[in-house]
């Protein structure tokens, strides 16, 4: 049986019991609490949170003790999700934070992702360091007079509250529309988050429909809330003639949502109708990645605002999203980022503000949607083999050089009708392809064209 761990800066994730064993876990926590040991503040607190999947405990259990065995200590939060602990790193000013969890990854998968002390993924030079001090197994502990301390802490009332404090958010209105919604968490810490924000909003309790919200860890379906993965709830949304779906993945930094009639609508699109939200009380920058929807930019164009492009990737967003000051940001894949409320992705803060802009328009989801350019996106991978894919990604650059392009992640070009992204994989002999287009038609042909460019110049 072959084993998989993928380590990165994004973090450290792998399929339990065959390459993400115990003694890796100890490996990676013992190497980033020497990072947080680094930083030299004092007595060290790390915020330590996971999702609901069924090695979640064990895992939690092995990094803080790891940590608590270096003299550091430990805040035990729980089942939480990826944003909260982000929230209750800044609530405590603690050190860093670490989150259990393989987001849209299968059940047996988990991992490590790992804040700093603004409660935010490590940059990738951080990142680097933690990596290279695991690998040279350079553990050090304390003695047991020093050990750190382990309390316990729940931070999701603390969130909702933060959430709850934006004065752009009234759930008096909110609670005037007597929404009737349907939540899909599969089977993970959003099952407990996602009704309690609604509650907290003004939902009435009875008025929110359950689907998979019991944190057994045992995902009812495949985790990635895409159109292919949420039949079930689309027809449970139709069924009840639910005024919305709200789908989170498995740590609830994503947010998908399901219009009336059971209608998918776009992960694409969920910062786009949050930034729409939000430029209508704050003008600024947004901030996205090169992969995402150009919607955004054809909404800011209409308000006077200008969006800015960063490599994939969360911790690259937020960085640029500070470089720019921006109001708002997020990631096409459902991500919503505001820098009001913290910098991380938040499906939590997502739902508010969505709900939010529905009341206050008074407007279905449909309808909001339906005032959104018309854009699709296509998203392949080409198999390349033995070939290089940096030399493949350099020859399109020079290919497209009188284009308007982007080498800061892969290549991007512009066109005046759609938009081509190339990057490599850095787990698999591929190149994804995204493109994107005013039909499916177009944006899949886009997408085949350049799939077919990058073997032909190898």
């Amino acid at each position: 049986m072959s084993e998989t761990l993928v380590v990165s800066i994004s973090g450290i994730r792998g399929i339990f019991g065959r390459g993400l064993s115990p003694s890796v876990i100890v490996d990676y926590a013992s190497a980033y609490g020497d990072w947080i040991l680094q930083q030299g503040a004092g007595k060290p607190v790390v915020v330590v949170g996971r999702d609901a999947r069924v090695t979640g405990e064990l895992c939690a259990n092995l990094v803080m003790s790891t940590l608590q065995s270096q003299g550091i200590n430990v805040v035990n939060a729980g089942l939480a999700t990826t944003p909260t602990v982000e929230m209750a790193v800044i609530k405590e000013k603690a050190s860093g934070g670490i989150i259990l969890s393989a987001s849209h990854n299968p059940a047996e998968w988990n991992a490590l992702k790992l804040l700093n002390g603004e409660g935010e993924f490590l940059s990738p030079s951080e990142a680097a360091w933690v990596i290279d001090r695991a690998k040279a197994k350079a553990m050090h502990w304390v003695s047991f007079d020093k050990i750190g301390s382990r309390t316990e802490q729940d931070y999701l009332d603390y969130h909702v509250a933060e959430i709850l404090k934006l004065k752009e958010i009234a759930p008096n209105t909110i609670a005037g529309q007597n929404y009737k919604i349907v939540v899909d968490a599969v089977n993970s810490v959003g099952g407990i988050a996602i009704p309690a924000m609604l509650e907290a909003l003004g939902v009435k309790t009875n008025n929110i429909i359950k689907l998979h919200c019991e944190p057994t860890g045992l995902f009812a379906h495949p985790a990635e809330p895409l159109p292919e993965n949420l039949t079930e709830v689309c027809d449970r949304v139709k069924k009840e003639g639910a005024d919305l779906g709200v789908v989170v993945d498995p740590d609830a930094d994503r947010l998908a949502l399901i219009a009336p009639g059971g209608v998918y609508v776009s992960e694409e699109l969920t910062q786009v109708l949050a930034a729409s939200f939000w430029w209508k009380y704050h003008s600024g920058p947004f901030v996205t990645n090169l992969s995402s929807s150009r919607a955004v930019e054809l909404v800011a164009e209409k308000l006077g605002n200008e969006v800015f492009r960063s490599s994939v990737g969360e911790i690259n967003v937020v960085e640029e999203m500070k470089a720019r000051g921006a109001v708002i940001g997020g990631e096409g894949n459902g991500g919503v980022i505001l820098p009001d409320l913290h910098y991380g992705r938040d499906a939590l803060v997502g739902v508010a503000m969505i709900l939010q802009y529905m009341a206050e328009e008074k407007k279905t989801l449909a309808e909001l949607v339906a005032e959104l350019p018309k854009l699709h996106i296509a998203k392949m991978k080409t198999d390349i083999g033995d070939l290089n894919p940096d030399s493949l990604l350099k020859a399109m650059a020079a290919k497209y050089k009188d284009e308007k392009i982007s080498t800061i992640d892969g290549v991007k070009i512009d066109f005046p009708e759609g938009w081509v992204h190339m990057r490599k994989s850095n787990t698999e002999p591929i190149i994804r392809v995204y493109a994107e287009a005013a039909s499916k038609q177009q944006a899949d042909a886009l997408g085949a064209r350049f799939m077919e460019e990058l073997l032909r110049v190898g």
